[in-house]
């Protein structure tokens, strides 16, 4: 039997006939109908006019995606006639489409964006102010800074900073860092990092750049390095894997620290072999123990059958590797299927779904089949052999250029997928798609509402190191306190099966008090760090056995 963290009083039994699942409470009339085990799919929009192969999620609820501009002309045109005018562009010089869109959770809507140069495979991070600094891309956009401040109107849109970057940065990782500043690391054959904004003191030749030979020993023939993971640990340090390597890396000394265990099997996990990455949740209540979680994959020759026309299966093995460990070893786990371009998101239960992807291939245009359309969750907290559970499938192929993020609402934003040169809707087994979906996980079900919690008013934005704060909330029925935390979630930037600079933290619990029959006021602590928490917009969700409420914002500093 899975462990179960849920004390269930003589009361509840009486009331309602309940069956326990890993981690969850379920209350049905009728078990039997229960709808909640495998969670809801929605189609939001059957076309938004471009593909979303990058997402962001910002503290405003909307939610901007953008695609390449290198292709030609979108589905969508720009408004008030306004083209991008581009001479360095190598489809057209003069294009009246839109290649970016900021969709609006609340209402389900969405406008056009104007980006003027080639945002192709590029990365992305938010300033502790909210605003979006999006880093590299394609031809002209290879040394450009975009960035994107939210706005309570319709007149904000991006703005472009040439030659900003030092380095051309096209498939490179970006990490937010305990300072406020983002370090971008990689990018095709690029064996070096940079930061933003640029400090006086990074005046190494050339200015504001950095070697890192890990990256150059971690290439091999199909590269299997770009878009390395990055996750920062509250050491301060960054854990860094590419192919089959990781380190522990001090980025202020540039200095690798330690290595640690290759991961078992020596099958590369990063692009063009991609599968994805999450730092596990920090839990402030029990000594931050930090674990990395890697699934997913493609074999070391499977790029090499790619370019014969054939097909290999993917990887479908995880490996957890408890870095807080003096001597950690990888703990493997294999997923119900093998997947490849899988995304990883962190839910506001702690666990972790695993979706879109394929069963055969790797990243690349036309390199994939046999497309995995049910996501997974993965319970990091439950015993091995109860930890996978599959969820209900998806209508629709998510394969090379697909995206996801998770929501304020706890729904799963899911989009993208295009894996041809340019957009092709006919004759082709998987047509580009335009669509954008929400996927609910069994938690939003409706019959959890007995024991959902409901934030009862707006936070003070702003939550300090270290402070003292306290969040009142409603629940129908109330457990008890074991069952009750409180979590923050960094909002991810989404692209190519890796959602960057995404965390969760649980903060420290200090008191829970009754104020009326449904009424409670949680007191606890705000994160101790900024190495644990770097400052910036996250999502705070009450999660009461194993069901959260909505997401309220709040404010890291």
């Amino acid at each position: 039997m899975p462990s179960i963290n849920v004390i269930i009083t003589d009361l509840f039994l009486i009331l309602f006939s309940s069956i326990i699942l890993p981690s969850t409470l379920i209350f049905c009339q009728t078990p039997p109908k229960c709808t909640g085990r495998q969670g809801q799919w929605e189609l939001l929009h059957a076309s938004l006019g471009i593909s979303a192969m990058h997402m962001q999620l910002l503290h405003n609820n909307k939610v901007i995606m953008f695609d390449r501009t290198d292709f030609g002309p979108s589905n969508l045109s720009l408004p008030s006639g306004r083209c991008r005018r581009d001479t360095y562009d190598t489809a057209l010089k003069v294009d009246c489409t839109a290649h970016s869109i900021l969709y609006d959770i609340d209402t389900n809507t969405f406008r056009a964006l104007m980006v003027q140069t080639d945002t192709w495979c590029s990365s992305g991070a938010v300033l502790p102010d909210g605003t979006l600094i999006q880093t590299g891309g394609y031809n002209d956009g290879d040394h450009v800074i975009r960035s994107f401040t939210p706005c309570t109107d319709e007149n904000c849109d991006w703005i472009e900073f040439p030659h900003y970057l030092t380095e051309r940065r096209w498939y490179a990782t970006n990490q937010i860092l305990p300072d406020g500043r983002i370090i971008i690391v990689g990018g095709r054959r690029q064996f070096n990092y940079e930061f933003y904004p640029r400090l006086q003191e990074d005046s190494t030749p050339p200015p504001g750049t950095f070697r890192f030979n890990f990256l150059f020993e971690t290439t091999d023939q199909h590269e299997n390095n770009l878009y390395p993971f990055l996750h920062l640990l509250p050491n301060g340090n960054l854990f860094i894997f590419a192919n089959t390597r990781s380190v522990l890396f001090d980025y202020k000394q540039n200095r690798v620290v330690k290595e640690f265990p290759q991961i078992p099997g020596g099958d590369p996990r990063n692009y063009p072999s991609s599968g994805s990455s999450v730092l596990l949740p920090l839990d402030e209540n029990e000594g931050n123990v930090v674990e990395i979680l890697l699934c997913g994959g493609a074999p070391r020759d499977g790029f090499s059958h790619v370019s014969r026309r054939s097909f290999a299966r993917a990887l479908s093995s995880c490996g957890r590797l408890n870095v807080s460990q003096e001597d950690p070893n990888w703990v493997m786990e294999d997923m119900p299927m093998a997947r490849v371009m899988n995304d990883m998101l962190l839910l506001p239960t702690g666990d972790v779904l695993i979706i879109n992807g394929a069963e055969l291939g790797t990243a690349g245009w036309e390199n994939g089949a046999d497309p995995v359309k049910a996501p997974i969750v993965y319970r990091p907290s439950e015993a091995s052999n109860w930890r996978f559970s599959v969820m209900k499938s998806s209508q629709r192929p998510r394969l090379y250029h697909s995206s996801a993020v998770l929501l304020p609402d706890g729904r799963v934003l899911v989009g993208g997928s295009n894996p041809h040169v340019y957009y092709n809707f006919t004759g082709v087994e998987f047509p580009t798609d335009l669509s954008l979906e929400a996927f609910s996980p069994p938690y939003l079900a409706a019959e959890y509402t007995p024991v959902r919690p409901t934030i009862l008013t707006s936070l003070n934005e702003v939550l300090g190191y270290g402070d003292y704060f306290s969040v009142k909330f409603t629940v129908p029925h109330y457990l008890t306190d074991k069952v009750l935390s409180v979590r923050i979630i960094a909002p991810s930037f989404t692209t190519h099966s890796f959602s960057m600079n995404q965390r969760m933290v649980v903060l420290k619990l200090m008191e829970v008090c009754r104020l009326t029959s449904d009424t409670y006021d949680v007191n606890m602590m705000g994160p101790s760090t900024a190495e644990i928490a770097p400052p910036g917009y996250y999502m705070l969700f009450v999660v009461h056995a194993g069901i959260p409420s909505s997401g309220t914002w709040v404010k890291v500093q």
